[in-house]
């Protein structure tokens, strides 16, 4: 890139590097003070194709766009400095190619990932404060027809005057349809936080911004992946055992964290009033809540104070960490059961990858337990055996992806060129062990769809 972009701001040190780009930390030489700014060079992969190139751009382009609307009227928002292209030269090349860069105004302090990493389990007080701070950033972006759909704790910035911010608006969604719901599939969010609609098929409006929070909050309460605590097969978060947290915001979060989007909170000042009720009473015995009552979020707002870790023992984890005690007993708490790890829900890909993989394994298998057992009933019980293995296997992930392909074509090879695995056929032929392969396949394609779409329509309804 050049030294001093525009003429302006100079580049000292790289802060991280995305898919779609890389971030300094760089001088305004234009500022009186040389203000810190944070540039952000879009640099998307080579491998794109250009229709995945332009929409990358476009939302490249949109974070500027957003920034700039909003980020000036709420205090708890980046603002824009400025966006603009360079033509610079290749060296390796020597052909003339536009960069696209972005400047935003810097945070200085460090995410809640970060945080959560060196001093463990938040509080339930730092919680409130994170869920109020967050409440009334949402609640702006909403008003304002906008959709975060990327909320997390690596895109909370605590600065060090304790302020919170939300960060990385690449990932916003204008709302245009009158319901305020944006449908189509995207890859646009954190999987490990994003509810079950927006995982699925993209569909995403204010209560999937809420989802993600509480998802972000039970993250912070527990120090436990989502995979720890996320049901694959329920889409239910098991976490209440990992952390010490009062019924009340349990009841806050176990809401916002509801499947069904209908069954959530619908707007972040509906949260904003429930959690009112929290802190106008003793969060614990030990603790009194001194938080004011929420309101809609002013365009000016005192200085936050910074979430303060407890101190405790330090964890068997990470001997350098001492994560926060639970504030509503001073001893202890009990060593928290081992829960069976979680996995996130299979993508609409996957899972047909999955069906199809069962109906063309299931296809080989009945010819070749059909031709070596002369026992009908015995073929048939040790062929629902065998399917239900690989279909335990498949549940359990032990076998997915590539293995799958492996595994149907090396069964496909033994039973075309083993005869006595496909004497059954009283025409046996490679094509035709084929074809009823795939149309196995096809069949439990099709089945599996049906099953999703009667699942999903009892979903809705309950």
């Amino acid at each position: 890139m050049e030294l001093i972009l525009r003429g302006r701001y100079l580049p000292v040190g790289l802060l991280g590097k995305g898919g779609f780009g890389t971030a300094f930390l760089a001088r305004d030489f234009d500022s009186p003070t040389q203000r810190k700014c944070v540039v952000k060079l879009f640099q998307p992969p080579v491998t794109l194709t250009p229709q995945q190139l332009a929409t990358a751009q476009r939302l490249f382009a949109k974070e500027a766009i957003v920034l700039e609307r909003l980020g000036l009227q709420h205090p708890q928002i980046p603002n824009l400095y400025a966006y603009f292209p360079l033509l610079v030269t290749n060296p390796l090349n020597n052909q003339s190619e536009e960069l696209f860069y972005l400047v935003q105004e810097f945070i200085d302090g460090d995410d809640l990932e970060k945080i959560l990493d060196k001093q463990g389990k938040f509080s339930e007080d730092d919680v409130i404060k994170v869920l109020k701070a967050m409440l009334d950033v949402l609640g702006f972006v909403h008003r304002n027809g906008a959709i975060h759909r990327d909320v997390k704790p690596s895109n909370i910035m605590q600065g060090k005057d304790g302020k919170l911010s939300l960060l990385d608006f690449g990932a916003v969604k204008e709302v245009t349809a009158s319901t305020g719901v944006q449908k189509g599939p995207t890859t646009i969010c954190s999987p490990e936080y994003a509810p079950p609609e927006q995982i699925m098929n993209g569909t995403v409006d204010q209560t999937s911004d809420l989802y993600a929070l509480a998802a972000t909050c039970v993250v912070l309460l527990t120090d436990k992946g989502s995979n720890e605590l996320r049901d694959s097969i329920s889409n239910r978060w098991k976490w209440q055992s990992h952390a010490q947290v009062s019924p009340a915001l349990t009841d806050i979060l176990e809401r916002m964290l509801q499947p069904n989007p209908r069954d959530r909170f619908s707007t972040a000042s509906e949260v904003l009033s429930a959690l009112r009720l929290i802190v106008q009473t003793p969060l614990s015995a030990a603790t009194p809540a001194t938080a004011a009552p929420l309101i809609t979020p002013p365009l000016t707002q005192p200085t936050a104070q910074p979430l303060q870790p407890r101190p405790k023992p330090k964890s068997a984890k990470n001997p350098n960490r001492t994560p926060a005690t639970a504030i509503s007993n001073p001893t202890p708490p009990p060593a928290p059961p081992q829960v069976q790890q979680a996995t996130q829900p299979l993508s609409m890909v996957r899972f047909l990858g999955n069906a199809a993989f069962s109906g063309v394994q299931g296809g080989l298998l009945a010819i070749a337990t059909a031709s070596i057992i002369e026992a009908a009933s015995i073929a048939i019980g040790a062929w629902v055996v065998m399917v239900a293995g690989l279909g335990f296997l498949q549940f359990r992930r032990i076998i997915e992806g590539l293995d799958l392909v492996i595994i149907a074509a090396v069964t496909m090879a033994i039973v075309i060129f083993f005869r006595p695995l496909h004497g059954v056929l009283t025409t046996p032929s490679m094509g035709l062990i084929i074809v009823i392969a795939l149309m196995a396949g096809c069949g439990m394609v099709m089945v599996a769809i049906v099953f999703r779409l009667i699942f999903r329509l009892i979903s809705e309804i309950m």
